[in-house]
């Protein structure tokens, strides 16, 4: 796991950076490097985290 996605936390913001069409999403999990995301257009979606940087929304 990346060390920024080390830090997301529940209630963060984040986007997948190769998935701009699936909008903004809220961190719900972090566990073990599996990340799960509520995304605005596709709902809940399970990121590996060793695999995929989100990029947190400030």
């Amino acid at each position: 796991m990346s060390d920024m996605n080390a830090l997301l936390e529940p209630g963060m913001i984040v986007r997948h950076p190769d998935q701009p069409d699936w909008g903004d999403g809220q961190v719900q999990s972090n566990i073990g490097g599996k990340v799960t995301v509520m995304f605005q257009h596709v709902g809940k979606v399970v990121i590996d985290g060793r695999k995929v940087d989100l990029v947190p929304v400030f």
